[in-house]
């Protein structure tokens, strides 16, 4: 049964980490000189702007996925000008991949608090491990929040951000290939990818393959955050 608590942590995470991830989309694109997504208010660490743009993907679905299934899902987008990307494929390229490296970035920072709190004695390695619970905390009281919401944060940002960089149309991995082609591949790439059956393709492909990619990535997160243990 699902624990409303356990979902609300992550429908809050899921909030955090896409505004996050759609700020920096925003960011990069206003550094790239693409001023769209700084007029739509998307240059901002407050969740309104993405919510307002995207109501469905960014509050209904993935609140109704944290209290009904323990975990969160959804989808945001920030807006950006296809002239200007098609005139600059290398910047909107960067502007894709600004999106995941902001997953990364709170992943990375959730992963050295946990650290932090296991050599601390804050928390300790678990018997029984899960996306919710990475660590365990050795006290009650806010050390159990605290390691619930940073294990949440940790598993959801490296999720994030690997399914954002898969290759595929429309995720950003698709966008981000245009860092290494040539101009000319670039925008073709460009063009091929925004094709609406090509994104939908694209987006079962990942639907279907990404959940093989899911149990490495968490038994890696694992062997990092707690190499004297073996978990099955």
């Amino acid at each position: 049964m699902t624990d409303p608590a356990t979902g609300f942590l992550w429908f809050l995470a899921f909030l955090f980490s896409t505004t996050v991830h759609e700020a920096m989309h925003a960011w990069a694109a206003m550094r790239g000189g693409d001023l769209t997504a700084y007029h739509g208010g998307q240059v901002s660490l407050s969740p309104l702007p993405h919510i307002q743009r995207e109501p469905i993907g960014m509050l209904v679905l993935p609140l109704l996925t944290a209290l009904t299934q323990g975990w969160a899902i959804g989808w945001a987008s920030a807006p950006y000008d296809p002239y200007w990307a098609a005139r600059y494929p290398k910047r909107a390229a960067l502007m894709a991949a600004a999106g995941p490296v902001g997953n990364l970035i709170l992943a990375a920072t959730a992963f050295l608090l946990l650290k932090v709190g296991l050599t601390s004695g804050m928390f300790a390695a678990p018997s029984h491990v899960s996306f919710s619970g990475v660590v365990e905390a050795t006290s009650a009281g806010v050390p159990e929040f605290a390691a619930a919401l940073l294990s949440i944060f940790l598993m959801l940002n490296v999720l994030l951000f690997a399914f954002n960089l898969l290759p595929l149309p429309p995720l950003d991995g698709a966008a981000v290939l245009g860092l290494v082609l040539p101009r000319d591949k670039a925008i073709a790439l460009q063009q091929f990818t925004h094709q609406p059956w090509i994104q939908i393709l694209g987006i079962a492909i990942a639907w279907k393959f990404f959940p093989l990619l899911s149990r490495p990535l968490f038994a890696f997160v694992l062997a990092l955050l707690h190499p004297a243990e073996s978990y099955q």
